[in-house]
């Protein structure tokens, strides 16, 4: 690649402008999909199985969008920027179909064109990142995508807030709010990336470069040879990485399942069978918990780059899963609605870390031809977890936590402390990490 440039502050945030919609899509996913599935008939232990689509797309998706962006270029269009495009489509296509599913099964099928089109859109934004930025800008760049996740999902949840208390009743199968939450998902989805790849240009690749991108035989398997090549290179730092995923999102996607229907037992006393108009002002006070908590991650997203820079990445990394775990272990506890917004504060704070510090942790020892890739593979420690979580965890509640959401949310604390534990012993490079 050409020789990088120092950005200034709105130079980066219009190129991560477009991780506001992907975000505002992913908020709904947490705060929207469970208690539509619950609307629709679901049963508390197929609530897990019904979420596979997020993790099983990002297993396939994103790593393999990631190979394939390594080896594009185009004058035109770009390398990564064809790639949000055509995530942004699918996903806004989902989100205007989304309200109008009338059986579980469809809602589920749109859930996973959904997470198709999320994953496809948001893997090379983090490889835009390293692809442009000079490494005394990366750790704004990447809290600058945490910044703009706190943002879009705290517009999601505050959406399904709001828009209950104008549009009550029912269209079709599901309550009206939906159908508004939702499309305006739609119009954040596309518009917010549209914003992105006309305010950003992309760094051609030198001439070498593109003579060795040209001379490469092109395969289908190509993509998926590029991935186990990497994974067999893998420096030992995401190799630890990986334990310390495997218990954080295992406790994420447990969180985000069950969180409505805690709240409906731990405030109202209420299920979705026993009290549905309980339970739905559960989901909507739900929302406005979820989105205090990601109000709480673009607050202090910047300012966890001012410790990573005076601690390190890892413990800045350990001490916010900690903070994250005491929220989730006194929050089925609490009774009182209002108190539900200090103990997911917590939460707050390690979401800020979890979207942007753990990639300060890996960049420096990733070299730069494989940043899609690697990315990519980065995810896939993300969703192997929440595969795992889906397919085992309807059991586990079911078993061994008394099908009650609130054990669920107990569970996820301790799996938390455990990703704490795992966090500090994490070998990483000794590196200076600069403020913008």
């Amino acid at each position: 690649m050409l020789g990088k440039v120092k950005l200034n502050f709105w130079q980066i945030l219009n190129m991560n402008v477009g991780f506001f919609g992907i975000q505002y899509s992913f908020g709904l996913q947490q705060s929207a999909v469970t208690p539509i599935y619950d609307f629709l008939g679901a049963a508390p232990d197929q609530i897990p199985i019904l979420h596979l689509a997020g993790p099983v797309t990002g297993l396939l998706v994103q790593p393999i969008i990631g190979a394939m962006s390594d080896k594009t270029w185009s004058s035109r269009f770009g390398r990564r920027k064809p790639y949000f495009l055509i995530g942004a489509l699918l996903c806004s296509f989902s989100l205007l179909l989304f309200p109008f599913s009338s059986s579980l099964w469809m809602a589920a099928g749109l859930l996973w064109i959904l997470d198709a089109g999320n994953n496809t859109a948001m893997e090379p934004y983090r490889a835009l990142i390293a692809d442009k930025l000079i490494p005394e800008q990366q750790p704004t760049g990447f809290q600058m995508q945490s910044f703009f996740t706190g943002l879009g999902q705290v517009l999601a949840n505050l959406s399904i807030f709001i828009f209950p208390i104008f549009m009550v009743g029912k269209t079709g199968s599901l309550p009206t709010w939906v159908y508004a939450s939702f499309f305006l998902g739609a119009f954040c989805s596309i518009a917010t990336i549209i914003w992105s790849i006309s305010k950003t240009k992309e760094i051609p690749p030198t001439a070498e470069e593109l003579a060795l991108m040209r001379s490469e035989k092109r395969s289908v398997l190509g993509p998926l040879v590029e991935i186990v090549a990497a994974i067999k290179d893998m420096p030992k730092v995401m190799w630890q990485l990986a334990l310390v995923y495997l218990f954080q999102w295992y406790a994420l996607f447990c969180y985000w399942q069950n969180a409505s229907k805690s709240v409906a037992l731990s405030v109202w006393d209420a299920t979705p069978s026993s009290n549905e108009a309980a339970y739905e002002e559960a989901v909507s006070w739900t929302a406005l918990v979820n989105g205090w908590y990601n109000v709480v991650t673009f607050l202090v997203a910047f300012a966890l780059v001012g410790f990573a820079k005076k601690y390190s990445p890892k413990l800045v990394h350990a001490v916010c899963l900690l903070l994250a775990a005491a929220g989730f272990l006194a929050f089925p506890h609490i009774a009182d609605k209002t108190l539900l917004l200090f103990a997911i504060t917590g939460f707050g704070i390690g979401w800020a870390s979890m979207m942007g510090i753990p990639y300060l942790m890996v960049i420096s020892n990733i070299p730069k031809e494989r940043y899609g890739v690697y990315m990519g593979i980065i995810n896939m420690m993300i969703v192997i977890p929440m595969i795992f979580q889906t397919l085992s965890f309807g059991y586990v509640l079911k078993n061994f936590l008394g099908n009650d959401p609130r054990n669920a949310i107990t569970f996820a604390g301790v799996l938390l402390i455990m990703a704490t534990i795992f966090t500090l012993f994490i070998q990483t490079k000794k590196q200076t990490v600069h403020e913008q």
